[in-house]
């Protein structure tokens, strides 16, 4: 099999996002009207505009206490804590619902438009009506939504009560309805699925690099990606289907996730591998994780 060719990609549809500026271990970002300083660990050089620039353009910043809580300290007392964008592409459109919470997200990786961009043009080429499609480790439901809008039967699975409430009201602003939620640990429903007999025409799937479902059930990424791997392929309809995975991990490179695609699915055609980034407007670039894709249609 020849072997793919590493690819960088960056989204190109976004008009309610803008990556400013990014050095220092953080990032100057536009969220429709707001813009936000956040922390970023990738970020290890020099920003490319002065303090002074940071300090005139941003309305909020995030201070963080420990590593996985902080604050966000406003400019002015009247900025809201909630407010909404809209993502477009050729084929769809959403709506988020976004928010200050206490470890620095905001209920979007802005990204990752680049796999939602890759999910609606290959369920439009399919010629399965209502294709199925999964969504695991969703979050807020950003792919999900993308599949829905795109015509898909969508199921998303997260372990979070609260985040899959979150997906659910970005599914009402974007006027969709019907899909199936589930709040469960997603190799526990992947095993389920696979003694039912269900296949799947789409998976997605974003793990983080740590994590716990909803009984307490640990997952560490490099632990517990290849039983994934090994066991979600087996939902692939055989004839028509695409596979996304999406990792954000900084021991982890496109080549690791091309040798797990490989072994749990030897039959793969069209792979793609690469790393996703943002391009700032200062001209730098913000890598942002890593992934494989293919399909057939």
């Amino acid at each position: 099999m020849p072997k793919p060719a590493i690819q960088a990609l960056t989204p190109t549809y976004w008009k309610d996002y803008e990556l400013i500026d990014c050095g220092d271990f953080e990032k100057l970002e536009r969220f429709g009207d707001l813009i936000l300083i956040r922390p970023e660990p990738q970020a290890v050089w020099a920003k490319g505009l002065s303090d002074a620039e940071w300090q005139k353009r941003h309305h909020i910043k995030f201070k963080g206490r420990s590593a996985t809580s902080g604050e966000w300290v406003r400019k002015s007392g009247n900025v809201s804590d909630r407010w909404h964008i809209t993502y477009k592409n050729p084929d769809v459109e959403i709506k988020f619902r976004l928010a200050l919470t206490s470890f620095k997200h905001v209920g979007i990786f802005p990204e990752q438009a680049v796999n939602w961009d890759y999910i609606s043009s290959t369920i439009k080429k399919f010629k399965t009506k209502s294709p199925k499609v999964l969504n695991l480790f969703a979050y807020t439901g950003g792919a999900s939504l993308i599949a829905k809008a795109a015509g898909a039967d969508t199921t998303h699975v997260d372990s979070i009560k609260q985040v899959v409430t979150w997906a659910n009201e970005n599914q009402e602003i974007s006027n969709l309805k019907d899909i199936r939620w589930v709040v469960e640990d997603a190799l526990k429903f992947v095993q389920r699925e696979i003694k039912r007999g269900k296949t799947y025409n789409g998976i997605i799937l974003d793990p983080p690099a740590y994590g716990h479902g909803p009984k307490g059930e640990k997952w560490k990424l490099e632990d517990q990606i290849r039983e994934m791997m090994t066991d979600v392929v087996k939902l692939l309809d055989p004839q028509e289907h695409f596979l996304i995975l999406n990792t954000y991990s900084l021991g982890f490179s496109s080549i690791i996730v091309e040798n797990l695609i490989k072994g749990a699915y030897p039959q793969v055609k069209n792979l793609e591998i690469g790393e996703l980034y943002l391009e700032a407007s200062s001209g730098i670039n913000l890598p942002l994780g890593v992934f494989g894709k293919f399909r057939s249609v």
